[in-house]
């Protein structure tokens, strides 16, 4: 069982401002949210499970048109930014839980 509480004090403390407001998260497919993303060494891939199920939340970015995109499991969390439809995806923090 996920422990929603955990995963939002870990969220909130990535030092990401539009983060910090994140009360809830939403159960979604692996294989909607699994975006190709760029990683930090330059390569493009994608990290999630199309079969398992996450907690996750799109986030606005004040000023800005690209958002932020949240999923967690019991493990880890994943912070994507993106433009428009999940567009030109950069990993941003993938961490353990």
């Amino acid at each position: 069982m996920r422990d929603l509480e955990k995963i939002l004090r870990r969220l909130h403390s990535l030092g990401i401002a539009e983060l910090t407001t994140v009360q809830a998260l939403n159960d979604l497919p692996g294989s909607y949210i699994n975006l190709e993303c760029r990683l930090p060494n330059g390569q493009t891939a994608k990290i999630l499970d199309d079969t398992k199920t996450y907690l996750a939340i799109q986030v606005e970015r004040t000023g800005n048109e690209r958002c932020y995109g949240v999923a967690a499991d019991d493990a880890q969390i994943a912070v994507y930014e993106y433009g428009c439809n999940g567009a030109d995806a950069i990993l941003v923090a993938w961490v353990r839980l």
